[in-house]
């Protein structure tokens, strides 16, 4: 979506999440990642909310979910929030320079802890939080940069190729 001040950078992918509730996830993101909204308009066809989000140096799009359009089948039925699907397909992985003050904060703002900070073989600091909505975030930070030699050696297995 190219409004004025969200336009994503050339090649940049933007999630666009589904919600139950846009503006109790606008707060969320606002307190837990410092997201600031960008843009806000009713959903095509006038059903739900749209709004746009930067948080750090993304964008992110948020989706009212309707239980009217999967029920009747309209434009954008198979779209559901994780809530309703009872689990999520994605997880967002952010790169910042402190994952466990970040981890802290997302608790705070009302996230769950899924994975406390820990530093982990293939060379990051990396933590796993829940959002209110289902959706998974990976807050991470790069301790050392390795190669596949490396890490193959950390788990005891004789190489990692390439697939």
């Amino acid at each position: 979506m190219a409004i004025e001040g969200s336009e994503p950078a050339l090649g940049a992918i933007v999630p666009c999440l589904v919600v139950a509730d846009v503006d109790e996830a606008v707060r969320f993101y606002r307190d837990a990642f410092g997201a600031t909204e960008l843009y806000r308009s009713p959903c095509a066809g006038g059903v739900g909310l749209h709004v746009n989000l930067r948080i750090w140096d993304s964008l992110m799009c948020l989706s009212q979910e309707e239980p009217n359009v999967r029920r009747d089948q309209v434009e954008y039925s198979g779209i559901a929030s994780p809530a309703t699907l009872r689990g999520t397909t994605c997880i967002f992985q952010v790169r910042v320079a402190d994952p466990d003050t970040a981890f802290e904060r997302a608790l705070r703002s009302g996230a769950a802890p899924a994975l406390p900070p820990a530093d982990m073989f293939w060379g990051d600091r990396y933590s796993l939080v829940q959002d209110p909505f289902g959706y998974l975030w990976a807050i991470t930070s790069v301790l050392e940069v390795l190669n596949p030699g490396k890490v193959a050696e950390r788990l005891g297995v004789s190489s990692m190729g390439k697939s």
